[in-house]
């Protein structure tokens, strides 16, 4: 009886240990995979080059952080801050670049995850000129940033996004 009841212990604590690492390992896959941007087939530009572009009237380029994002490093020069959040989210962007389907319209987010779905999600919704900037605001495997970049930003003020 007493090696029925260790074997019956040892089986538990196996069964806690295995379905333990299995919940941990989703939970790191899940998180790893949040952070992972999608391929975009569409156009890219650097930090520099999106910068150089939206001072030129070249694109639109669109900051789609959140205002919590904004107030902690600022917005980079030239670009407009539209929370991708926000219910009107297409409709806020087109008050800024236009009904005009075809505009070119590039955007930044942090690290380049959130724009490169918003690309895929804009291309699919018929935007035909989504160009995703991967570097971010902070930086990623594509390059190092805006703000490492020494790119001009400018304050967040309330009013915008």
């Amino acid at each position: 009886m007493r090696e029925s009841n260790k074997s019956h212990s040892t089986l538990s604590r196996r069964k806690v240990i295995v379905v333990g690492a299995v919940g941990a390992a989703a939970l790191v896959g899940g998180a790893w995979w949040r952070r992972q941007a999608p391929d975009y087939d569409g156009g890219k530009l650097t930090v520099a080059q999106a910068h150089q572009q939206a001072k030129s009237g070249a694109v639109i380029l669109i900051d789609i952080r959140t205002p919590r994002e904004w107030r902690a490093t600022g917005i980079g020069d030239g670009a407009h801050p539209i929370d991708m959040r926000r219910d009107d989210f297409v409709a806020a962007l087109q008050s800024v670049a236009g009904s005009d389907p075809s505009a070119p319209i590039a955007l930044i987010c942090a690290r380049g995850v959130r724009s490169a779905r918003m690309s895929l999600r804009l291309s699919a919704a018929g935007f035909s000129n989504i160009i995703d900037v991967p570097e971010g605001m902070l930086g990623s495997g594509a390059g190092p940033g805006w703000i490492r970049a020494g790119l001009p930003v400018e304050k967040w003020q309330e009013t915008q996004g």
